[in-house]
């Protein structure tokens, strides 16, 4: 792989987590750092601070097992994804950016935090996903059973628009009926996971 250090011999290093595609932190690498993370599959960065070789993990445990190492475009920032062993922030957070290290859906997981702060308040009168919370499970599985046949019917259609409505209605009222059980999408992917053999 072909690295262009800086001008004092240094790469920034992104360090992302491979399984929830979070960004855990930013390093710096050099070229002993870079053969050494590829030797040991634990990463190593170059300290500026301490003007020093250091694996992270080294004192607290909390290593950057090695998955991937990516170059850029420009061949000047290395993307290198781990499956992290502990938190990765010096203060204890699974993020240099104090976010919890946790899979994201982008706009669904949003979609999801809605749904539950509705559940949370369901004796609001003028949000009908609080509404469905209030008539229980039965009603919420009823919908889910009326948008899966309307989506059916729209998929054997040829009017596109109408079939992607009809999904996103679908797909809506079962991240309710998810909530409702007391699960969310991160249980399912576990279990899709779970079967990818």
């Amino acid at each position: 792989m072909t690295i262009k250090y800086d001008a004092h011999g240094l790469v920034p290093a992104i360090i992302q987590d491979v399984k929830t595609k979070r960004v855990l932190m930013l390093g710096y690498m050099n070229e002993d750092a870079y053969k050494k993370t590829i030797e040991t599959k634990q990463v190593t960065f170059f300290s500026r601070s301490k003007q020093r070789l250091w694996t992270k993990g080294e004192e607290s445990g909390h290593f950057l097992n090695l998955v991937d190492i990516k170059n850029d475009c420009d061949n000047d920032t290395l993307l290198i994804q781990v499956n992290p062993v502990g938190s990765t922030c010096h203060t204890g957070t699974d993020t240099c950016w104090g976010e919890a290290n946790s899979e994201s859906y982008g706009f669904l997981s949003q979609l999801e935090e809605v749904i539950k702060s509705r559940k949370e308040n369901a004796d609001s009168e003028t949000s009908y996903v609080a509404s469905l919370f209030k008539k229980g499970i039965n009603k919420i599985a009823q919908k889910v059973g009326e948008e899966a046949v309307e989506t059916v019917i729209e998929a054997m259609d040829t009017k596109d628009d109408l079939f992607l409505y009809e999904s996103a209605d679908l797909l809506f009222h079962y991240l309710i009926l998810l909530q409702a059980k007391g699960f969310t999408l991160s249980d399912i992917v576990k279990e899709l996971k779970g079967r990818h053999k």
